[in-house]
């Protein structure tokens, strides 16, 4: 079986090599009128190819990074060549979210490779800065930060088969805080950071106070 899926994936990676260069063969002497189209055609043959694999033996997760990426690479060509307006806006984080999207299956399918929540999320951050950045005047600084911050939160609280990842609410919290810093303001948050602080520390020394209270004979 492991032979057979060695085979399947050298030739998935033979047939495209083998089409990317009769393309840019026929691309480089003028024969192609439509080559964007065809690009794109190639990279969503390529895509599904990588998610037959996947279809055939879920425990090729691998198979959908590059199957998710290739459709995703299809979509932003097409979307250039059609609407080049839309394209020039939008197929950068329609490209980033893809590839984000496809990490974030690989965990869906095996529980076990929860490290795939951390690029995963990554590169869905980078694909909505690079809408926002297109689409407003937003800092886009503290979102980076609170979608690294979330995508942390998210692993502590994913289930897996090694059990609950409580560590990564320490990142995840503190990135949190720096993109709240940095969208509120550094100024106007220490204004509402020190009397929260204020506020947990002194309930902090009543629970301990409370606590340790002897118990009564």
């Amino acid at each position: 079986m492991d032979t057979v899926r060695r085979m399947d994936a050298r030739l998935i990676f033979g047939l495209l090599l083998i089409a990317g260069g009769v393309l840019f063969l026929l691309d480089n002497l003028g024969l192609v009128p439509w080559a964007g189209l065809l690009w794109a055609a190639a990279a969503a043959l390529g895509g599904l190819a990588f998610l037959s694999i996947v279809a055939r033996d879920r425990a090729m997760w691998w198979a959908f990074i590059p199957g998710i990426t290739l459709l995703g690479l299809a979509g932003a060509i097409t979307l250039g060549e059609l609407a080049p307006a839309l394209g020039g806006v939008w197929g950068g984080p329609l490209f980033l979210g893809t590839v984000g999207l496809s990490f974030w299956l690989v965990y869906a399918f095996d529980r076990a490779q929860w490290w795939a929540l951390i690029p995963g999320g990554v590169m869905l951050t980078l694909a909505a800065i690079a809408g926002l950045d297109e689409a407003t005047d937003l800092d886009t600084g503290g979102v980076l930060f609170l979608g690294l911050g979330l995508t942390f939160v998210l692993v502590a609280l994913a289930p897996t088969p090694q059990g609950p990842m409580r560590w990564a609410f320490i990142p995840g919290g503190i990135l949190l805080a720096m993109g709240l810093l940095f969208l509120v303001g550094f100024v106007t948050a220490i204004n509402y950071l020190w009397p929260v602080a204020l506020i947990l520390a002194g309930l902090f020394l009543l629970w301990r106070a409370v606590g340790r209270r002897p118990a009564k004979p």
